[in-house]
């Protein structure tokens, strides 16, 4: 069965009522999804605030202005703080390329549609502009900022879930207070994370790392281009297995070290498979490729027959309406 997502772009500099009618819309599945695993496996009110407010503590006031147009209610305060979620899995392929003619960072989300909120969300909560696709009503996948700072987040590929917070609230974190790659990469060496994830930073000068960041070790930051689904070694075989992880990387490996690999020859690889993928029924298949030029603050977000181009100085609100089949690629 064909699968169908509405992505949304919204533009709104403080949290309003655009916000507001975002979380109504989500929130039922949102609270689904939160008590999951039964209410008591969620951290109390109390223990995510604090949480927040030890590791990001700039972040507070934006966290208790979405918490009082979300209703104050107790349970999506909590949700909303990201701390100790539910545990889940993502695909995703991304790499940045930085050449005298190419400063770029590419990514494929991979995630069953009907799981991802599609909403592209311009906003100035802080001092920042940041575009950005959402995730937990305020969370980020990837997106970039008016400082030209890039990031964009997959799977690490381990079943270990500890203590610290969704990956997409580091990474709003980053977009709303850093202004460069060094500067991201000490957020993620110190905020904790609750599963393992590798995040790709890219900013306006070029410089990048892969974080690969897990609740029960250090955070390892190197300058590394190219990041998929495993961190290291594999250590989750089915699930490297089925997520094709060190076919992607090696794809992107050879890319990102071919001199002869410019801009628009790394943006085609993300649609074409290896890296591109259609298994919709298992949750594998590509919801959609991002591509970010920091140096120019400018968001590209494409499918097979559809792009949509965004930046700073034009940001039109507007809604697509995207198609997915499996085996077939999706058309929009």
């Amino acid at each position: 069965m064909d699968k169908k997502l509405v992505f949304r772009t919204v533009h709104e500099a403080e949290a309003g009522e655009k916000w507001r009618t975002l979380f109504d819309l989500h929130w039922p599945a949102y609270e689904r999804w939160y008590l999951s695993e039964s209410e008591r496996e969620r951290p109390g009110y109390l223990a995510c605030y604090n949480a927040l407010s030890q590791h990001m503590p700039e972040l507070v006031p934006t966290y208790e202005r979405l918490c009082e147009l979300a209703g104050g209610g107790d349970l999506a305060a909590r949700m909303l703080s990201l701390y100790r979620p539910p545990a889940y899995i993502t695909g995703c392929s991304q790499a940045a390329l930085t050449r005298h003619d190419a400063n770029v960072l590419v990514r494929n989300y991979d995630y069953p549609p009907e799981l991802c909120e599609g909403t592209i969300l311009y906003s100035r909560w802080n001092e920042r502009r940041v575009i950005a696709m959402s995730d937990c009503l305020w969370g980020v996948l990837d997106g970039i900022n008016d400082r030209g700072l890039a990031v964009s987040l997959a799977f690490g590929g381990r079943k270990v879930v500890g203590d610290g917070f969704g990956a997409p609230i580091i990474l709003r974190y980053i977009l709303e207070f850093c202004d460069s790659t060094p500067e991201a990469a000490e957020v993620l060496a110190r905020v904790p994370t609750h599963m393992a994830y590798n995040i790709t930073v890219l900013d306006a000068q070029g410089r990048y790392v892969t974080a690969m960041i897990a609740p029960d070790r250090p955070a390892s930051i190197k300058r590394v281009q190219v990041a998929t689904n495993h961190q290291k070694k594999i250590e989750w075989y089915a699930h490297a297995l089925a997520s094709e992880t060190l076919i992607r990387e090696r794809q992107l490996s050879i890319l990102v070290d071919d001199e002869a690999t410019t801009e628009s020859r790394l943006i085609s690889a993300f649609s074409t498979p290896p890296l591109y993928r259609s298994d919709y029924q298992r949750g594998l298949g590509t919801v959609y490729t991002a591509v970010y030029r920091p140096s120019l603050g400018q968001a590209e977000f494409r499918w097979p027959r559809t792009c949509l181009e965004l930046s700073f100085e034009y940001f039109q609100e507007t809604a697509l309406n995207i198609h997915y089949a499996s085996p077939a690629a999706n058309v929009g």
